[in-house]
Protein backbone atom coordinates (compact mmCIF):
# COMPACT_ATOMS: atom_id res chain seq x y z
CA UNK A 1 0.00 0.00 0.00
CA UNK A 2 1.19 3.44 -0.46
CA UNK A 3 0.53 5.46 2.57
CA UNK A 4 0.10 9.15 3.63
CA UNK A 5 0.70 9.59 7.57
CA UNK A 6 -0.37 13.17 8.54
CA UNK A 7 1.57 13.97 11.88
CA UNK A 8 1.43 17.66 11.97
CA UNK A 9 3.62 18.48 15.02
CA UNK A 10 5.23 15.43 15.94
CA UNK A 11 8.24 14.27 13.56
CA UNK A 12 9.20 10.73 13.40
CA UNK A 13 12.99 12.24 13.11
CA UNK A 14 12.95 13.54 16.64
CA UNK A 15 12.44 9.81 17.86
CA UNK A 16 14.95 8.41 15.37
CA UNK A 17 18.00 6.11 17.06
CA UNK A 18 20.70 8.23 19.04
CA UNK A 19 17.62 10.48 19.11
CA UNK A 20 16.94 12.70 22.81
CA UNK A 21 14.76 11.02 24.84
CA UNK A 22 14.08 14.23 26.73
CA UNK A 23 14.66 17.08 24.33
CA UNK A 24 14.04 20.69 25.20
CA UNK A 25 11.24 22.48 26.35
CA UNK A 26 8.86 22.63 23.18
CA UNK A 27 11.21 20.44 21.14
CA UNK A 28 12.64 16.90 20.53
CA UNK A 29 11.48 13.97 23.01
CA UNK A 30 10.69 14.74 25.89
CA UNK A 31 10.12 18.77 25.87
CA UNK A 32 5.95 19.89 26.03
CA UNK A 33 5.25 18.70 22.29
CA UNK A 34 7.21 15.75 22.30
CA UNK A 35 6.85 12.16 23.26
CA UNK A 36 5.43 8.80 22.50
CA UNK A 37 3.47 10.18 19.35
CA UNK A 38 6.82 10.77 17.70
CA UNK A 39 8.09 7.27 18.28
CA UNK A 40 4.63 6.27 17.44
CA UNK A 41 5.02 7.56 13.87
CA UNK A 42 8.83 6.62 13.15
CA UNK A 43 8.06 3.17 14.57
CA UNK A 44 4.87 2.26 12.39
CA UNK A 45 6.20 3.51 9.51
CA UNK A 46 9.63 2.43 9.82
CA UNK A 47 7.63 -1.40 9.99
CA UNK A 48 5.19 -0.92 7.64
CA UNK A 49 8.19 0.29 5.44
CA UNK A 50 9.79 -3.14 6.49
CA UNK A 51 6.50 -5.10 5.45
CA UNK A 52 6.35 -3.60 2.17
CA UNK A 53 4.34 -1.03 2.12
CA UNK A 54 5.59 2.94 0.79
CA UNK A 55 5.03 5.67 3.42
CA UNK A 56 5.06 9.22 3.19
CA UNK A 57 4.98 10.87 6.86
CA UNK A 58 4.09 14.52 6.25
CA UNK A 59 5.14 16.98 9.21
CA UNK A 60 5.28 20.55 9.32
CA UNK A 61 8.03 22.20 8.81
CA UNK A 62 9.35 24.02 11.96
CA UNK A 63 13.27 25.33 10.41
CA UNK A 64 14.05 26.69 8.02
CA UNK A 65 17.24 24.46 7.50
CA UNK A 66 15.16 21.24 7.25
CA UNK A 67 15.32 19.66 3.74
CA UNK A 68 11.78 19.15 1.76
CA UNK A 69 12.03 15.07 1.81
CA UNK A 70 14.22 13.07 4.22
CA UNK A 71 14.74 9.08 4.08
CA UNK A 72 13.51 8.18 7.23
CA UNK A 73 13.71 4.05 6.70
CA UNK A 74 13.33 1.70 3.63
CA UNK A 75 10.14 2.90 2.09
CA UNK A 76 9.56 6.04 4.39
CA UNK A 77 10.35 9.56 3.67
CA UNK A 78 9.40 12.45 5.72
CA UNK A 79 8.42 15.30 3.84
CA UNK A 80 8.28 18.98 5.46
CA UNK A 81 4.82 20.99 5.16
CA UNK A 82 5.24 24.28 4.64
CA UNK A 83 2.45 25.85 7.01
CA UNK A 84 2.81 28.97 8.89
CA UNK A 85 6.61 30.31 9.42
CA UNK A 86 9.55 28.06 9.71
CA UNK A 87 9.74 28.11 13.40
CA UNK A 88 8.87 26.34 16.13
CA UNK A 89 5.03 27.19 17.41
CA UNK A 90 3.75 25.05 20.00
CA UNK A 91 1.15 22.60 19.23
CA UNK A 92 -1.76 24.07 20.66
CA UNK A 93 -1.04 27.14 18.57
CA UNK A 94 -1.26 25.50 14.84
CA UNK A 95 -4.46 25.33 14.51
CA UNK A 96 -4.23 28.76 12.16
CA UNK A 97 -1.91 26.94 10.04
CA UNK A 98 -4.03 23.87 9.52
CA UNK A 99 -5.89 24.97 6.36
CA UNK A 100 -2.85 25.68 4.66
CA UNK A 101 -1.43 22.17 5.83
CA UNK A 102 -4.63 20.43 4.48
CA UNK A 103 -4.10 22.84 1.15
CA UNK A 104 -0.30 21.12 0.94
CA UNK A 105 -1.99 17.87 0.78
CA UNK A 106 -4.57 18.43 -1.96
CA UNK A 107 -1.56 19.43 -4.36
CA UNK A 108 0.39 16.40 -3.39
CA UNK A 109 -2.81 14.31 -3.72
CA UNK A 110 -4.22 15.45 -6.85
CA UNK A 111 -1.53 14.42 -8.93
CA UNK A 112 -0.86 10.99 -6.98
CA UNK A 113 -3.53 10.07 -4.19
CA UNK A 114 -2.10 7.45 -1.66
CA UNK A 115 -3.87 4.36 -0.92
CA UNK A 116 -4.93 5.60 2.43
CA UNK A 117 -3.95 8.29 4.52
CA UNK A 118 -3.54 7.71 8.73
CA UNK A 119 -3.95 10.86 10.62
CA UNK A 120 -2.04 11.29 13.75
CA UNK A 121 -3.71 13.78 16.39
CA UNK A 122 -7.29 16.32 15.90
CA UNK A 123 -5.59 18.68 14.08
CA UNK A 124 -3.58 15.99 11.70
CA UNK A 125 -7.05 14.92 11.12
CA UNK A 126 -8.70 18.41 10.04
CA UNK A 127 -5.81 18.59 7.30
CA UNK A 128 -5.97 14.99 5.75
CA UNK A 129 -10.21 15.06 5.88
CA UNK A 130 -9.44 18.43 4.46
CA UNK A 131 -7.11 17.08 1.58
CA UNK A 132 -9.20 13.93 0.85
CA UNK A 133 -12.61 15.29 0.39
CA UNK A 134 -10.60 17.43 -2.10
CA UNK A 135 -9.27 15.06 -3.91
CA UNK A 136 -11.84 13.67 -6.19
CA UNK A 137 -12.89 10.25 -6.62
CA UNK A 138 -12.30 7.60 -5.88
CA UNK A 139 -11.68 9.70 -2.24
CA UNK A 140 -8.79 9.06 -0.11
CA UNK A 141 -10.01 6.89 2.72
CA UNK A 142 -8.67 8.59 5.91
CA UNK A 143 -7.86 6.54 9.37
CA UNK A 144 -7.79 8.83 12.26
CA UNK A 145 -5.36 8.18 15.94
CA UNK A 146 -6.08 10.89 18.06
CA UNK A 147 -2.71 10.10 20.53
CA UNK A 148 -5.23 12.29 23.12
CA UNK A 149 -9.09 13.81 23.50
CA UNK A 150 -9.86 17.13 24.14
CA UNK A 151 -12.66 15.62 26.38
CA UNK A 152 -10.04 14.60 28.83
CA UNK A 153 -7.70 16.72 28.93
CA UNK A 154 -10.27 19.04 29.85
CA UNK A 155 -11.46 16.97 32.41
CA UNK A 156 -8.16 16.90 33.90
CA UNK A 157 -7.05 19.98 33.49
CA UNK A 158 -9.70 22.46 33.22
CA UNK A 159 -8.66 25.87 33.63
CA UNK A 160 -4.96 24.84 33.01
CA UNK A 161 -6.35 23.20 29.42
CA UNK A 162 -4.51 25.31 26.72
CA UNK A 163 -5.77 24.00 23.97
CA UNK A 164 -7.81 25.87 21.35
CA UNK A 165 -11.61 26.31 22.44
CA UNK A 166 -12.80 24.57 19.17
CA UNK A 167 -11.35 21.43 19.79
CA UNK A 168 -13.68 19.20 21.21
CA UNK A 169 -16.11 20.38 18.57
CA UNK A 170 -13.40 19.80 16.06
CA UNK A 171 -12.23 16.69 17.10
CA UNK A 172 -15.84 15.14 17.05
CA UNK A 173 -16.24 16.70 13.50
CA UNK A 174 -13.31 14.59 12.33
CA UNK A 175 -14.18 11.32 13.98
CA UNK A 176 -18.12 11.41 12.16
CA UNK A 177 -15.69 12.40 9.01
CA UNK A 178 -12.98 10.25 8.54
CA UNK A 179 -13.29 5.89 7.77
CA UNK A 180 -11.71 4.64 10.68
CA UNK A 181 -10.86 5.33 13.76
CA UNK A 182 -7.82 3.91 15.80
CA UNK A 183 -8.12 3.81 19.60
CA UNK A 184 -4.61 2.75 21.50
CA UNK A 185 -6.96 1.58 24.76
CA UNK A 186 -10.44 -0.26 25.27
CA UNK A 187 -10.52 2.91 27.75
CA UNK A 188 -10.85 5.04 24.85
CA UNK A 189 -13.57 3.42 23.58
CA UNK A 190 -16.35 5.18 26.11
CA UNK A 191 -15.21 8.62 25.14
CA UNK A 192 -15.34 7.71 21.73
CA UNK A 193 -19.04 6.80 21.78
CA UNK A 194 -19.82 9.52 24.15
CA UNK A 195 -18.33 11.51 20.97
CA UNK A 196 -21.00 10.38 18.68
CA UNK A 197 -18.30 8.33 16.58
CA UNK A 198 -19.54 5.33 15.15
CA UNK A 199 -18.59 2.34 16.90
CA UNK A 200 -17.93 -0.05 13.68
CA UNK A 201 -15.49 2.26 12.39
CA UNK A 202 -13.56 2.30 15.85
CA UNK A 203 -10.62 -0.59 16.13
CA UNK A 204 -8.16 -1.31 19.23
CA UNK A 205 -5.09 -1.74 17.80
CA UNK A 206 -2.44 -0.18 20.84
CA UNK A 207 1.26 1.03 20.37
CA UNK A 208 3.82 -0.82 20.13
CA UNK A 209 8.07 -0.86 21.88
CA UNK A 210 10.60 -2.18 20.23
CA UNK A 211 11.90 -5.38 21.35
CA UNK A 212 14.89 -4.99 20.13
CA UNK A 213 16.06 -2.26 21.43
CA UNK A 214 14.26 -3.03 24.96
CA UNK A 215 15.18 -6.08 26.55
CA UNK A 216 16.12 -7.61 29.71
CA UNK A 217 19.67 -8.25 28.24
CA UNK A 218 22.23 -5.85 27.86
CA UNK A 219 24.00 -3.03 29.85
CA UNK A 220 23.11 -0.80 32.50
CA UNK A 221 23.48 2.68 33.67
CA UNK A 222 25.05 1.30 37.17
CA UNK A 223 24.38 -1.75 39.41
CA UNK A 224 21.21 -2.61 40.91
CA UNK A 225 21.47 -1.67 44.52
CA UNK A 226 24.75 0.06 44.45
CA UNK A 227 23.97 2.48 46.71
CA UNK A 228 19.90 1.32 47.78
CA UNK A 229 16.91 0.63 45.31
CA UNK A 230 17.01 2.94 42.33
CA UNK A 231 13.42 3.97 41.36
CA UNK A 232 13.12 5.53 37.86
CA UNK A 233 11.07 7.66 35.86
CA UNK A 234 10.87 8.57 31.98
CA UNK A 235 8.64 11.93 31.27
CA UNK A 236 7.81 14.56 29.37
CA UNK A 237 8.30 17.12 33.05
CA UNK A 238 4.63 18.55 32.66
CA UNK A 239 1.95 18.88 35.44
CA UNK A 240 -0.18 16.44 34.73
CA UNK A 241 2.82 13.29 34.06
CA UNK A 242 2.28 13.22 37.74
CA UNK A 243 6.12 13.49 38.77
CA UNK A 244 5.31 15.07 42.04
CA UNK A 245 3.33 12.41 43.16
CA UNK A 246 6.42 9.97 42.65
CA UNK A 247 8.46 12.75 44.49
CA UNK A 248 6.00 13.15 47.33
CA UNK A 249 5.89 9.30 47.75
CA UNK A 250 9.53 8.62 48.09
CA UNK A 251 9.29 10.41 51.15
CA UNK A 252 7.54 7.37 52.55
CA UNK A 253 10.15 4.95 51.10
CA UNK A 254 13.32 5.29 53.32
CA UNK A 255 16.66 4.27 51.76
CA UNK A 256 15.25 4.51 47.82
CA UNK A 257 16.84 6.94 45.67
CA UNK A 258 14.89 8.19 42.58
CA UNK A 259 15.90 9.22 39.10
CA UNK A 260 13.58 11.29 36.90
CA UNK A 261 14.82 11.50 33.04
CA UNK A 262 13.24 13.79 30.88
CA UNK A 263 13.19 17.84 30.15
CA UNK A 264 15.57 19.92 29.03
CA UNK A 265 19.39 19.20 28.18
CA UNK A 266 21.18 18.69 32.04
CA UNK A 267 22.67 22.18 31.68
CA UNK A 268 19.44 23.89 30.78
CA UNK A 269 17.48 21.90 33.67
CA UNK A 270 18.41 24.93 36.94
CA UNK A 271 16.19 27.42 34.06
CA UNK A 272 13.19 25.32 34.04
CA UNK A 273 10.27 26.28 35.65
CA UNK A 274 8.49 22.79 36.27
CA UNK A 275 12.11 20.80 37.27
CA UNK A 276 12.27 24.62 39.66
CA UNK A 277 9.13 23.38 41.31
CA UNK A 278 9.50 19.75 41.25
CA UNK A 279 12.91 20.74 43.26
CA UNK A 280 10.90 22.35 45.75
CA UNK A 281 8.83 20.06 46.05
CA UNK A 282 11.49 17.33 46.79
CA UNK A 283 13.13 19.53 49.55
CA UNK A 284 9.44 20.43 51.11
CA UNK A 285 9.19 16.65 51.15
CA UNK A 286 12.60 16.43 52.52
CA UNK A 287 14.02 14.19 49.90
CA UNK A 288 16.01 16.52 47.68
CA UNK A 289 19.20 14.46 48.52
CA UNK A 290 17.60 11.15 47.33
CA UNK A 291 16.02 12.72 43.91
CA UNK A 292 17.88 13.20 40.54
CA UNK A 293 17.33 15.02 37.89
CA UNK A 294 18.83 13.50 34.42
CA UNK A 295 17.16 16.08 32.11
CA UNK A 296 17.64 14.97 28.43
CA UNK A 297 18.54 10.98 27.86
CA UNK A 298 19.30 9.95 24.25
CA UNK A 299 17.03 7.44 22.92
CA UNK A 300 19.78 4.34 23.06
CA UNK A 301 20.43 5.68 26.87
CA UNK A 302 16.55 4.79 28.03
CA UNK A 303 16.83 0.90 27.96
CA UNK A 304 20.48 1.04 29.90
CA UNK A 305 18.59 3.37 32.60
CA UNK A 306 15.48 1.00 32.76
CA UNK A 307 17.08 -2.00 33.17
CA UNK A 308 19.57 0.07 36.47
CA UNK A 309 15.93 0.38 38.22
CA UNK A 310 14.07 -2.33 40.84
CA UNK A 311 11.13 -0.36 39.94
CA UNK A 312 9.78 2.06 37.03
CA UNK A 313 7.34 4.62 38.37
CA UNK A 314 4.65 6.42 35.57
CA UNK A 315 1.80 8.37 38.05
CA UNK A 316 0.14 10.67 35.70
CA UNK A 317 -3.09 12.28 36.02
CA UNK A 318 -4.03 10.31 33.00
CA UNK A 319 -2.77 8.81 29.89
CA UNK A 320 -3.86 7.93 26.77
CA UNK A 321 -1.10 5.37 26.13
CA UNK A 322 2.25 5.26 27.77
CA UNK A 323 5.03 3.73 26.11
CA UNK A 324 7.12 3.81 29.13
CA UNK A 325 5.13 1.19 30.93
CA UNK A 326 5.67 -1.34 27.73
CA UNK A 327 9.40 0.18 27.76
CA UNK A 328 9.89 -1.08 30.84
CA UNK A 329 8.12 -4.07 31.20
CA UNK A 330 10.02 -5.23 27.63
CA UNK A 331 13.14 -4.67 29.81
CA UNK A 332 11.84 -6.72 32.49
CA UNK A 333 11.24 -4.69 34.99
CA UNK A 334 7.97 -4.02 37.17
CA UNK A 335 6.04 -1.31 36.98
CA UNK A 336 4.17 0.85 39.26
CA UNK A 337 1.52 2.99 36.86
CA UNK A 338 -1.42 4.80 37.93
CA UNK A 339 -4.59 3.51 37.21
CA UNK A 340 -5.77 5.01 34.29
CA UNK A 341 -5.71 5.15 30.40
CA UNK A 342 -3.35 2.75 28.10
CA UNK A 343 -1.67 1.46 32.03
CA UNK A 344 -4.88 -0.63 32.39
CA UNK A 345 -4.62 -2.66 29.34
CA UNK A 346 -0.84 -2.78 29.08
CA UNK A 347 0.60 -3.49 33.01
CA UNK A 348 -1.32 -6.33 34.03
CA UNK A 349 -1.90 -5.72 38.07
CA UNK A 350 -0.14 -7.96 40.03
CA UNK A 351 1.44 -9.61 37.21
CA UNK A 352 3.69 -7.12 35.58
CA UNK A 353 2.83 -4.18 37.84
CA UNK A 354 1.06 -2.83 40.16
CA UNK A 355 -2.28 -0.08 39.65
CA UNK A 356 -2.48 2.83 42.55
CA UNK A 357 -5.25 5.57 42.46
CA UNK A 358 -3.54 8.72 40.12
CA UNK A 359 -2.37 11.99 42.47
CA UNK A 360 -2.25 9.37 45.78
CA UNK A 361 1.31 9.72 47.20
CA UNK A 362 0.90 7.22 49.80
CA UNK A 363 -0.82 4.55 47.82
CA UNK A 364 2.09 4.58 45.18
CA UNK A 365 4.42 4.45 48.13
CA UNK A 366 2.72 1.44 50.15
CA UNK A 367 3.04 -0.33 46.31
CA UNK A 368 6.65 0.53 46.28
CA UNK A 369 7.42 -0.47 49.43
CA UNK A 370 5.73 -3.66 48.97
CA UNK A 371 7.58 -4.62 45.79
CA UNK A 372 11.00 -3.42 47.17
CA UNK A 373 10.64 -5.76 50.09
CA UNK A 374 9.42 -8.67 47.53
CA UNK A 375 13.04 -9.40 45.53
CA UNK A 376 11.22 -12.67 43.89
CA UNK A 377 8.15 -11.26 43.72
CA UNK A 378 9.60 -8.43 41.49
CA UNK A 379 11.82 -11.29 39.48
CA UNK A 380 8.67 -12.92 38.44
CA UNK A 381 6.74 -9.92 37.32
CA UNK A 382 9.66 -9.07 35.18
CA UNK A 383 9.71 -12.23 33.23
CA UNK A 384 6.25 -11.73 32.98
CA UNK A 385 6.22 -8.04 32.05
CA UNK A 386 8.91 -8.99 29.11
CA UNK A 387 6.92 -11.97 27.85
CA UNK A 388 3.73 -9.75 27.50
CA UNK A 389 5.70 -6.78 26.00
CA UNK A 390 6.86 -9.29 22.97
CA UNK A 391 4.08 -11.63 22.57
CA UNK A 392 1.21 -8.77 22.15
CA UNK A 393 3.11 -5.01 21.70
CA UNK A 394 5.71 -5.79 19.26
CA UNK A 395 6.01 -3.37 16.43
CA UNK A 396 5.42 -6.09 13.89
CA UNK A 397 1.95 -7.21 15.52
CA UNK A 398 1.18 -3.66 15.67
CA UNK A 399 1.89 -2.38 12.26
CA UNK A 400 -0.08 -5.80 10.97
CA UNK A 401 -3.15 -5.16 12.48
CA UNK A 402 -3.49 -1.33 11.20
CA UNK A 403 -3.04 -2.66 8.13
CA UNK A 404 -6.22 -4.63 8.45
CA UNK A 405 -7.85 -1.25 9.54
CA UNK A 406 -6.74 0.17 6.47
CA UNK A 407 -7.82 -2.34 4.17
CA UNK A 408 -11.23 -1.97 6.08
CA UNK A 409 -11.39 1.98 5.95
CA UNK A 410 -10.58 1.64 2.03
CA UNK A 411 -13.29 -0.85 1.61
CA UNK A 412 -16.21 1.47 3.98
CA UNK A 413 -14.56 4.45 1.07
CA UNK A 414 -15.28 2.42 -1.88
CA UNK A 415 -18.85 2.04 -0.82
CA UNK A 416 -19.40 5.52 0.30
CA UNK A 417 -18.43 6.26 -3.39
Amino acid sequence: MRIAMISEHASPLAAGRGAAAGGPTGKGLGGADGGGQNVFVAELAAELGRQGHYVTVYTRRDSPAQRERVRLAPGVTVEHVPAGPPEHIPKDDLLPWMHDFGRYLERRWAADPPDVAHAHFWMSGLAAVQAAQAAGRPRVPVVQTYHALGTVKRRHQGDGDTSPASRIRLERAVGRAVDGVLATCSDELTELAAMGVPRDRVHVVPCGVDVDLFTPDGRTTMTRGRDGHRLVVLSRLVERKGVDTAIRALAHVPGARLTVAGGPRRGDLHTDPEVRRLRDVALDAGVAGRVEFLGRVGRDEVPPLLRSASLVVTLPWYEPFGMVPLEAMACGVPVVASAVGGHLDTVVDGVTGVHVPPRDPEAAARAIRALLDDPAGRAGMGFAGGDRARDRYSWTRVAADTTEVYRHAAALSEVAA
